[in-house]
């Protein structure tokens, strides 16, 4: 009987094939955020920003990439101000709707329905509907290519007291907080663990 021998290195049998791609921003889910802005004579603006992130913890630093295009980009670069609005399931058509309506053309507030509060620490209005508003002021521009990164100092974090328990820890898994993915918006659902859980002891 004739065994055949199989190359270590060669995948062909295995049930995880692999295709090659070009480059590309696949790295998913992300989140999906509603980024409020306003330019320096108080006009405000809300865009959608899927490419965003934690920069650094301490000091905490978030960074929000934008095409140059936008309309929420010159307003960005005037304030050096904005504020990431998370978003939930009950947010989620406005969300989709400020990503792909225009503020040179029509009034996203209005038209979604969203309510401008004062910050605290910004000159820019955040929406009172998002569970938690991260007031950022910008420390630098990047220009990557198709999109710009602005990187941003957080300078206050406004958090809906309905998430809050009786201890003070933040229950942000009640929020209905919602992800992108490849184009489609879906709600986080179930948890998996917490950090750590993989190495914790068992009582």
């Amino acid at each position: 009987m004739n065994e055949q021998k199989t190359n270590p290195s060669d995948n062909s049998s295995s049930a995880h094939k692999k295709q090659v791609w070009k480059p590309g921003t696949l790295l998913n889910p992300v989140p999906a955020v509603m980024v409020s802005c306003q330019d320096k004579a108080g006009n405000a603006n809300i865009i959608t920003i899927a490419w965003t992130g934690i920069a650094c913890s301490d000091p905490a630093t978030v960074y929000i990439s934008v095409m140059p295009r936008r309309f929420s980009h010159h307003m960005i670069e005037e304030t050096g101000e904005f504020v990431i609005n998370l978003t939930t399931r009950e947010l989620c058509r406005a969300t989709d709707y400020c990503g792909v309506a225009t503020g040179a053309k029509t009034d996203k507030w209005k038209d979604c329905g969203l309510t401008k509060a004062p910050a605290s620490a910004v000159s820019v209005p955040l929406i009172a509907e998002s569970p938690v508003n991260i007031e950022c002021r910008v420390i630098q521009k990047l220009e990557l290519g198709s999109h710009d990164m602005f990187i941003a100092r957080v300078e206050a974090v406004d958090v809906d007291e309905a998430l809050i328990d009786e201890n003070g820890r933040l229950e942000l898994d009640k929020a209905g907080l919602i992800a992108y993915d490849h184009g489609e918006y879906f709600e986080l659902g179930i948890k998996l663990g917490k950090f750590g859980y993989s190495v914790r002891k068992k009582k």
